[in-house]
C-alpha cells in the first residue's frame, strides 16, 4: 500500500491559539457535503467517527491511511441517541468522502517534555488565555501541519508508526548536535531527539530541520558542527536557521542578532560555504537563513531560486523575497487594476492605510507606497510583548489601538488577518469585531485581509466597489 495523498488544507499554516482545545477520543464531524458518500449513509454534523478501517481514529494520519481506497468501514457514534453504528462508505475514483472533522488530532495533543531556554511559551505574560501556554510537540502535527517537533517525547511505537505509514516529510527542531550543548538548550531529554532523528533518516524519512540560533549558546563553533552534521545527512533536505526571539517577560536574554548587525552578517557569511556546496552537490541551497538575519544585517535578501521552492516559508524563511517578487508582478502586470484603485481613491478623497509589523514595514511599503498608489504603511511596535518581537502575526490589539491615530476620518484601514486566530482573537484577547467597532468609531472604514500583494489588491477593489470588468489585467 502506498502512502496516501494528503489534501492541501492539511498542510496549511497551523493555528496555534484556538480558544478551545478539548481533547476528544473520536473525530467529531463538523460538516457533511450533500450527496457525498458520507451523506448517503446518513452521517450528520455532531456525530463522531470512532474507528476507520478497524483502527481507532486518533488523528488525521490514520484517516488518510485507512480511507485511501474506494471503500471504507466506519464506526459512528450518534450523541442524540447514544448509539454506535457500523457503516460502509463507497465512492467513485477521485471522489472525496464528504466529511470534515474538527481538528487534526482527536486523542489529545502530545505536549513537550523539554525545558528549552528559548521557549517562547515560557516568555509570555501571565493571565493570557490557557491555550497560548500549550507547548505542543506532537509528531503527527509535524506531518499534518508543518509544526516543528523535537522528537524527544516519541516512543518506539511512535517511531514505528512514522516509518510504517511513511509520514514524510517531518519537521524537526534540531538546534544543536553536541550532546552537552543540546542538554543546555533543551534539557535532559535532548539525547532522545537525535536517536529518533537518525532512526527516521535511516528509514528514508525526509527531514526539514530547524535551528533556533541563540547568541553564545549554539552559534559559532557549535553552529559549524551542526551544519556539518546536516551536510553529512542528505535526508535533511532543508535546514532553517532562525534567530532567537524574546519578550520582556523573562530575564535570561537581553539581546539577539536584531541588536547586533555585525553578528548577523557573521552568521550569513558562516553559512554561505555550506549553501554553495549544497547547491553544487544537490542542486539546492538546503541551508536557509530566516529573513530576520538579512534585515538585521542590512543585507538584501537572496533571489527566489535560493529558497528551493520555499519549504520553510512559514518558519519566516523567504517571506520577504516572495512578497517583493509578488509586489513587482502586481505593479508590472496589473498596472490597469492598480491605476483604477488609485483613481477611485482620489475621487473619494480617501487615504489608504495598511497595518504591518515593524519587521515587514519596508517590504509592504514597496507595494502600498508605490507613487501610483500613494498609500501609507503604519508599523505597529509590539509594546505588549516587548523584547525583539516585531512580526505582523504577533501584533496585539492594545498596541494597534494605542498607536493608530484617534482621528481616522476618510481613512480606508486594512488590518492583516494573521493577527487573529480562527476564533477571531488577537493574542491579547481582543475580538476582531471589537477592534473593528473601536476603529470604526474613530472614523475608519476597516477591512480585515491578507496583506500579500495580490490579496491586498483584491481587497482594495472590493472595498472601493470596483467591478471585475473595471479591474482590467494588463
Amino acid at each position: 500500500m502506498t502512502k496516501p495523498a494528503v489534501p492541501a488544507y492539511a498542510l496549511s499554516r497551523s493555528d496555534y491559539a484556538r480558544t478551545h482545545d478539548t481533547p476528544r477520543a473520536a473525530a467529531t464531524v463538523t460538516a457533511v457535503r450533500e450527496d457525498s458518500p458520507a451523506f448517503d449513509v446518513g452521517i450528520e454534523p455532531g456525530m463522531q467517527v470512532l474507528r476507520v478501517g478497524g483502527r481507532a481514529l486518533t488523528d488525521m494520519t490514520v484517516w488518510f491511511w485507512e480511507a485511501d481506497g474506494d471503500e471504507v468501514e466506519l464506526e459512528v457514534y450518534d450523541p442524540t441517541d447514544d448509539s454506535v453504528t457500523p457503516c460502509t462508505l463507497e465512492r467513485f475514483p477521485g471522489e472525496d468522502w464528504g466529511l470534515t472533522f474538527d481538528g487534526d488530532v482527536f486523542d489529545g495533543m502530545r505536549t513537550c517534555v523539554n525545558a528549552c531556554v528559548f521557549c517562547f511559551m515560557t516568555m509570555l505574560p501571565k493571565h493570557m488565555r490557557d491555550t497560548l501556554y500549550i507547548r505542543d510537540d506532537d509528531y503527527r502535527l509535524s506531518f499534518l501541519q508543518g509544526n516543528f517537533v523535537t522528537l524527544t517525547n516519541m516512543s518506539d511505537a511512535d517511531v514505528a508508526d512514522v516509518i510504517e505509514h511513511r509520514l514524510s516529510p517531518m519537521n524537526v527542531s534540531l538546534h544543536a548536535i553536541s550532546s552537552d550543548v543540546r542538554r543546555t538548550l533543551m534539557g535532559r531529554n535532548a539525547a532522545r531527539g537525535i536517536e529518533v532523528l537518525e532512526a527516521l533518516m535511516d528509514a528514508g524519512i525526509e527531514i526539514h530541520a530547524q535551528i533556533v540560533l541563540c547568541p553564545n549558546l549554539n552559534d559559532g563553533e557549535e553552529l559549524m558542527r551542526t551544519l556539518t552534521y546536516c551536510e553529512a545527512h542528505p535526508a535533511i533536505t532543508s535546514l532553517g536557521i532562525v534567530p532567537l526571539g524574546y519578550t520582556r517577560f523573562q530575564k535570561r536574554f537581553t539581546g539577539s542578532y536584531s541588536d547586533d548587525p555585525a553578528r548577523a552578517r557573521a552568521v550569513i557569511e558562516a553559512v554561505r560555504p555550506f549553501q554553495e556546496r549544497a547547491r553544487a552537490t544537490w542542486g539546492r541551497t538546503t541551508f536557509q537563513l530566516a529573513d530576520e538575519f538579512f534585515l538585521d544585517a542590512d543585507v538584501p535578501v537572496p533571489d527566489a531560486e535560493h529558497y528551493d521552492g520555499y519549504p520553510q516559508y512559514y518558519d519566516g524563511i523567504g517571506m520577504i523575497r516572495s512578497y517583493l517578487d509578488e509586489a513587482t508582478e502586481v505593479l508590472d502586470h496589473e498596472h490597469a487594476r492598480v491605476a483604477q484603485v488609485a483613481k477611485e481613491l482620489r475621487a473619494r478623497k480617501q487615504r489608504m492605510l495598511v497595518v504591518s509589523g515593524a519587521a515587514a514595514r519596508e517590504t509592504v511599503a514597496t507595494l502600498v507606497e508605490d507613487p501610483l498608489i500613494g498609500g501609507d504603511v503604519v508599523a505597529i511596535q509590539n509594546n505588549y510583548f516587548g523584547g525583539n518581537v516585531d512580526v505582523t502575526g504577533l501584533i496585539c490589539g492594545v498596541d494597534l489601538l494605542d498607536q493608530l491615530p484617534e482621528n481616522l476620518a476618510q481613512v480606508m484601514l486594512f488590518v492583516p488577518d494573521v493577527m487573529f486566530n480562527s476564533d477571531g482573537l488577537t493574542l491579547d484577547g481582543y475580538h476582531q469585531k471589537r477592534l473593528v467597532d473601536d476603529l470604526t468609531q474613530r472614523g475608519a472604514e476597516v477591512y480585515i485581509t491578507s496583506t500579500m500583494p495580490r490579496d491586498l489588491l483584491l481587497a482594495w477593489e472590493r472595498a472601493l466597489d470596483i467591478e471585475p470588468n473595471e479591474a482590467h489585467t494588463d
